[in-house]
């Protein structure tokens, strides 16, 4: 299934960075790429975090959303990842689109104009109808929390 979004370059932008893309034809995420406003770097210290703008605005279409996830092999290999995994683009939003990254690793890590920072995930909404009861339905776990379920 395919969905449209509509994207808007912001002004002074570098218009020849790539859209969001799909690097395999089964891919779940498209990859972003940074559009630094000096088409320069952008060096997060270790424990740094900055966000990272992307050079556009959208258009999601109702009823959808946009999570924004952490790319594995950024944090594999320099434990670069998102702050807020996975980040929420609403469909009613329309201002300028960037990702916060942060440098969980022990060196710093250069962000250069047009890398792969992040990818998106296009996915639909579903809004809960919030009640209170007196009484919730029995399950077998019950009431057991964080570790209940065992280890393993």
């Amino acid at each position: 299934m395919r969905v449209e979004l509509k994207l808007k370059w912001l002004d002074g932008v570098d218009r020849t960075i790539a859209l969001p893309s799909y690097e395999t034809a089964q891919a779940a995420g498209c990859d972003v790429r940074a559009n630094l406003p000096d088409r320069g770097e952008l060096v997060l210290d270790s424990g740094a975090r900055a966000l990272v703008p992307l050079g556009f605005a959208m258009e999601i279409p109702q009823g959808y959303e946009v999570q924004v996830r952490p790319r594995s092999g950024l944090a594999l290999k320099h434990g670069v990842t998102l702050v807020n995994a996975p980040g929420t683009i609403d469909a009613d939003y329309r201002g300028p689109v960037g990702v916060i990254l942060i440098n969980h690793g022990t060196a710093p890590f250069v962000v250069s104009h047009g890398d792969r920072i992040a990818q998106f995930v296009i996915a639909p909404v579903v809004q809960g109808l919030f009640s209170m009861t007196d009484d919730l339905g029995q399950t077998a776990r019950g009431s057991g929390g964080f570790g209940s379920t065992g280890q393993g």
